[in-house]
């Protein structure tokens, strides 16, 4: 017996698991696989009364409960852009705890959103895009900066680059310039490849008195990008400073009804097995 799971980092705010259940719900009609969502942290804080009565479900739990019941097969479907280390490091060892206990279950990961060493995929510029020039205003070409929310991870880091060389293309006519920065970073020199922080590149010369329109490259709602989140009080701040800046922020990456499609090709692919960004073949 096979289940799927739509898994993300999870968050504090119930607006997040809304938009995963959202969207498991969405996977579910249209490729006639049942998906359901699950958080690998965080999101089982939220009260029930919060989400519509019904509590967030983690990943650990919930695998060891589906293995109990008989699953012989999970396949992960990551609601993430690119590797970061809940991928990497803790899904692979929260998943080889449950397989220890049920060695027939067999586990298979789908790739994140973002595979930079496929063909060439525009779907994810194009969604951004798409999200930029819903907040175009004017006949003045506006400046555009993806923003994420900063990663300790270099491939990470790198998937983000990569999109915003992306939607400057798709955007060359429309946009006075595309740059990417990150909300924050950590301490030391290590993790210098996140620079440009927002906060800087706002407080830049080349941005002063512009029109600036942060694509965002974010997910679900949360206490960054969220409303009142650590996004907007950067802004606010920086209009503060600047009295001739104007930014305006475009809606989630992942609230876009284009990445629907590219959840359904990542899920196509680990229903079939390849490619893979994790396989723990049952052992018995």
């Amino acid at each position: 017996m096979r289940k799927i799971l739509l898994v993300d980092n999870g968050s504090l705010r119930p607006q997040a698991t809304l938009n995963l259940r959202r969207l498991a719900l969405a996977l579910n009609r249209t490729t006639g696989h049942e998906v359901e969502a699950a958080s690998l942290l965080h999101s089982y804080k939220i009260p029930a009364e919060e989400l519509e009565g019904q509590k967030a479900v983690s990943l650990g739990p919930l695998a060891e409960q589906l293995a109990a019941q008989g699953t012989t097969e999970l396949v992960i479907l990551p609601f993430f852009f690119g590797p970061s280390q809940a991928l990497t490091r803790y899904l692979p060892e929260r998943l080889a705890e449950v397989q220890a206990r049920y060695p027939t279950l067999g586990i298979k990961v789908a790739l994140p959103l973002v595979d930079t060493l496929a063909p060439l995929d525009l779907r994810l510029a194009q969604l951004l895009a798409d999200n930029v020039r819903e907040r175009m205003e004017g006949l003045s070409p506006p400046k555009v900066v993806l923003v994420d929310h900063g990663s300790p991870i270099p491939e990470v880091t790198a998937v983000r680059n990569y999109l915003a060389g992306q939607l400057s293309v798709l955007l060359s006519d429309e946009a006075s310039c595309v740059a990417f920065a990150s909300m924050e970073r950590r301490e030391g020199e290590a993790y210098r490849f996140n620079e440009p922080l927002l906060v800087d590149l706002l407080a830049s010369p080349a941005m002063a008195d512009s029109e600036v329109i942060l694509a965002m490259l974010f997910l679900s709602p949360g206490r960054h990008a969220g409303e009142g989140g650590d996004i907007a009080e950067i802004c606010q701040q920086a209009m503060a400073n600047s009295p001739g800046l104007r930014v305006t922020t475009t809606r989630l990456a992942g609230e876009h009804d284009g990445i629907l499609e590219v959840l359904t090709t990542r899920l196509s692919e680990g229903l079939v097995g390849s490619p893979l960004l994790l396989s723990l073949p049952a052992s018995a």
